[in-house]
């Protein structure tokens, strides 16, 4: 039987890297990998999943009111499907979740899901949230806060590179706007010694 799987982490653990590496090992073995990223992230292009080390490849851009059950299984029919590929995963709604859930369940295709645990203020992505309700396994990705540390939190700077500390849940940005820190450095909001 098939399995949800949900691997999430803080910004720049190398998710989107993972899931990228994930396809080319079943379409090295000749088996189809259907990927999906977030219609509401476009930093790549649409439609389109990058990794900050320079892997990139087109995927279908899902948005918020899409079945995801309903399309996966046209193109399941289409053409079998051994995998399904979902980047941003925190931007799923809890409807998506559960539509990937019947995928897992019911077409027996296994759905692997990567994307962030918690937001700029410590607080769960409903997606995020859905996923570690729901998920067969769960799977952290590491990542390291500029003391060397696990980190854990999310940084959100504005335009000056300070942190901010309110605003709205989504605003799509890379490294100039979010930082990753460990729980005390989120806590204290200190964002150390930046790279050039």
């Amino acid at each position: 039987m098939s399995k949800l799987y949900f691997s999430y982490a803080a910004m720049n653990a190398g998710k989107s890297t993972v899931l990228l590496q994930a396809a080319h090992n079943y379409e090295e073995r000749g088996m189809r990998a259907f990927l999906l990223t977030a219609a509401v992230d476009e930093r790549a292009g649409k439609g389109r999943i990058a990794s900050r080390i320079g892997l990139s490849r087109d995927a279908f851009s899902y948005a918020a009111d899409d079945d995801l059950a309903q399309i996966i299984s046209a193109r399941h029919a289409e053409q079998p499907v051994h995998c399904v590929l979902v980047d941003e995963a925190q931007f799923l709604t809890r409807e998506q979740v559960w539509q990937l859930a019947h995928v897992a369940d019911g077409l027996d295709i296994p759905v692997l899901c990567y994307g962030l645990r918690t937001d700029f203020q410590g607080k769960l992505f409903p997606g995020s949230e859905a996923l570690l309700a729901i998920a067969d396994q769960l799977r952290e990705i590491r990542t390291i806060c500029w003391c060397g540390a696990k980190a854990t939190m999310v940084l959100r700077l504005d335009e000056n590179g300070r942190p901010v500390a309110e605003g709205a849940q989504v605003q799509i940005g890379g490294n100039e706007r979010y930082v990753s820190v460990c729980r005390r450095h989120w806590t204290a909001r200190e964002l150390g010694q930046r790279p050039q």
